[in-house]
């Protein structure tokens, strides 16, 4: 045996010390080896027949014949281990014992027993007489299976309990909302989370149907108040909703009313029966805002999206943006024969690329590093992949940056639609869908003027071809109009949830400000729905639902995050940025709409303009621009959108 130096026997030693201390707490205590547990079956099956051995001596009876003592025990020994390890009864991790691990204790004890009796048996026709008595094996297979699981019950009983009082301090109290199968199995996953985070005190019951009944040994409490009521009465923290026959209506109330007593709610998805307890425990996550702005669920008409899509090749640019990521993600279920993501931000581009690998089956994907406002690089692109379908999502969409820097709003909202629109033309594109906003709607800032103009030129590009009844008339320009999404890169949900994250202040530009919101996926749906539908030259705008506080948004938030506002964290209203209205508009003031097929989709009928004279402002524009002299931009943008008033803005005075 080589001899250790000094630096080496410090280290075992340590290493060594450090393994006691370890084992003298149960929390830190490792996972038993295989053979350790294999030993321990072993010892107790022995244990077992000894005690079965003892009982039946003492009244006279015997377990097995004397003289085949030499070959009864260890042949006993062994028959259990093979049985041990047929059915891996000690690969289990005994502190986490479940049903399964009796199952194959049964299976491993009952199998033991049959051999047994068969072996007892053949003896009698071999030998004249039996081994073993048969009513001692049925005796020893009842205690033997009953001593390996209850030790298990044991051991895992004295490690939750030991593991809960020592942590129960940090532990949330949690109330679960719902009584059936999905709140049961939410209950034991979150009994069994390691570590855990809850302490499940009861069980609703909205239907009153189990009343003075348990579920796990907790109480199931009636709905007779309100929910924050009965959370008080039970002195419950937190509540877990995990009933699936509730409506999307009763249980925002439910959250509301959790929040207006800055109690944490918490949601769970419907269960499968086959998903373990690890899985459920970790879907079991604070409510988000998303969910409690969420909205019936868009219904599409998949046949027309798929006759638009399928086997196309579709040139999305923006790609790397917000709504553009998720409008690939949407398309690729339709299975194109080619999607192509342009962008001009090579990183998010990447990180989107690596994510579309591994969801894609049968669709060709290329990420393309290109900008729209370079004609030559975007007719490169046309030329070589000859896009069917074009879904324009490039913008710069941020209306305070936009204000300091029209001229780049028209290089990229303006020049580079006029570039995308002029190339999916000359190219015969089958579609053209834009996606606009709402503040291209009456614009009071730079941002939405220059979406407006990119608007006014795709329409009258589509009607100039189709009165001419030329070739590019081919080509179907849709606008899509919607307001501010959910999530999006720049959007006051991300800022806000930053702000809390930091301890606050939430900044709000003004206590009065509204806004409309749709999820990303939402608004994506319904940008493929709109493309689908179009026949070419309409603006589609999207029904929003109701218009949100966002004061009353920032306190939902704060809320949600566990946090009072005013108290933990303050909001502090810092003035409205320039360019920026108290409340957005879908419609300009001399519009009015027009129903589809889809409730959620509506038609905008605008006055149509000269597409010469508007094509001429626009080139007149973009040379403008390219001067950088910004009041003569914003003035040449004016007289193209006559609606355009600037507010809180230097450019007010260009009004006048």
């Amino acid at each position: 045996m080589p001899k250790l130096n000094q630096n080496q026997f410090n280290y075992r030693m340590s290493n060594l010390s450090d393994r006691l201390k370890s084992a003298g707490n149960l929390k830190n205590l490792g996972y038993l080896p295989r053979w350790i547990v294999l030993f321990m079956d072993s010892a107790v099956v022995i244990g077992s027949a000894i005690l079965v051995f003892v009982m039946l001596w003492s009244m006279g009876l015997d377990l097995f014949s004397v003289e085949y003592v030499m070959y009864v025990v260890p042949g006993y020994l062994v028959l259990n281990l093979i049985f041990f390890w047929i059915y891996r009864t000690y690969s289990g991790i005994i502190r986490h014992s479940s049903f399964i691990d009796a199952i194959k204790l049964g299976f491993a004890t009952f199998s033991t027993l049959a051999v047994l009796i068969l072996i007892n048996y053949s003896a009698m026709y071999v030998l004249g007489a039996k081994i073993f008595m048969n009513t001692g094996l049925l005796i020893n297979f009842v205690i033997s299976f009953a001593t390996l699981f209850v030790y298990r019950i044991l051991v895992k009983q004295t490690f939750e309990k030991y593991l809960s009082e020592s942590n129960k301090e940090d532990l949330m109290r949690g109330l679960i909302y719902g009584s059936d199968e999905n709140a049961i199995a939410v209950a034991n996953a979150l009994i069994a989370e390691r570590p855990r985070r809850f302490k499940v005190v009861g069980f609703v019951d909205k239907n009153k149907h189990n009343t003075a009944k348990r579920i796990l040994n907790l109480p199931i409490i009636n709905l007779r108040k309100r929910v924050p009521v009965l959370m008080r009465s039970v002195e419950a923290e937190v509540l877990i909703i995990a009933d699936k026959n509730l409506t999307k209506e009763e249980k925002l109330t439910i959250v509301d009313e959790c929040l207006e007593f800055n109690y944490k709610v918490f949601t769970v998805p419907l269960i499968s029966d086959w998903e373990d307890q690890k899985n459920i425990a970790k879907k079991v996550k604070t409510f988000e805002i998303q969910d409690l702005l969420e909205r019936k669920p868009i219904v599409l008409d998949n046949q027309s999206i798929s006759n638009q899509l399928n086997g196309k090749v579709i040139l999305v640019t923006g790609a790397a943006g917000s709504i553009g990521s998720e409008i690939v993600r949407q398309i690729i279920a339709f299975e194109p024969h080619t999607v192509l993501m342009l962008d001009q931000a090579e990183t998010p581009l990447h990180h989107l690329s690596l994510e579309i690998e591994k969801v894609i089956k049968n669709v060709k994907v290329v990420s393309i590093i290109s900008d729209v406002r370079n004609r030559e690089a975007m007719d490169h692109v046309f030329k070589e992949y000859r896009p069917q379908v074009v879904f324009h999502a490039a913008a710069y969409k941020h209306v305070p940056l936009m204000e300091r820097n029209p001229a780049q709003a028209i290089f990229v909202n303006v020049k580079g639609t006029k570039n995308v629109a002029d190339l999916a033309c000359e190219y015969k594109c089958e579609s053209f869908v834009m996606v606009s906003t709402d503040k291209a709607v009456n614009p009071s800032n730079v941002m939405g003027a220059s979406k407006r103009i990119a608007e006014k030129y795709v329409q009258g590009l589509h009607h100039k071809y189709r009165l001419q009844g030329t070739d590019c008339g081919a080509t179907k320009f849709i606008t899509t109009r919607f307001g501010n999404v959910l999530g999006s890169n720049g959007s006051v949900v991300p800022l806000f949830t930053e702000q809390i994250a930091n301890g606050g202040p939430i900044t709000i530009t003004h206590p009065d400000i509204i806004r409309y919101f749709m999820t990303i996926p939402e608004a994506c749906q319904l940008v493929l729905e709109a493309g689908a539908m179009g026949n070419g030259g309409e603006v589609y705008i999207f029904d929003m639902g109701k218009p949100v506080k966002i004061i009353d948004l920032a306190h939902k938030m704060i809320r949600l995050a566990g946090f009072t506002p005013e108290v933990e964290i303050k909001v502090k209203i810092v003035g409205l940025r320039p360019g920026e209205k108290l409340y957005e508009e879908l419609l300009n003031d001399t519009a009015t709409t027009l129903p589809t097929h889809h409730e959620k989709i509506m038609i905008a009928q605008e006055d149509m303009e000269d597409f010469v004279a508007l094509n001429t402002a626009v080139n007149e524009l973009i040379t403008e621009a390219e001067c950088y002299t910004i009041n003569e931009i914003v003035v040449k943008m004016k007289t193209i959108v006559p609606e355009f008033k600037s507010m809180n803005s230097d450019f007010v005075l260009l009004d006048k």
